[in-house]
């Protein structure tokens, strides 16, 4: 058995709370990449720059797209 099926194997076996202590330590622990940071900044930019389409628009179109 290797020490990563060993670990998967212990990680199914822990109460939720640890299971979420731990999701929480290891979402912490990763490092931020500098192509992921220019990705969130695109996505902010496009957000003040980009037109939206009202919520009443796309659930229309959800509506209609769904009927087909």
């Amino acid at each position: 058995m290797t020490k990563l099926v060993e670990i998967q194997d212990a990680i199914l076996h822990l109460p939720p709370q640890e299971r979420e202590a731990l999701r929480s330590w290891l979402d912490d622990s990763e490092e931020e990449t500098p192509e992921m940071l220019a990705f969130i900044d695109e996505g902010l930019r496009s957000l003040a720059t980009e037109p939206v389409i009202p919520i009443e628009e796309v659930e229309k179109k959800i509506r209609r797209w769904a009927t087909v």
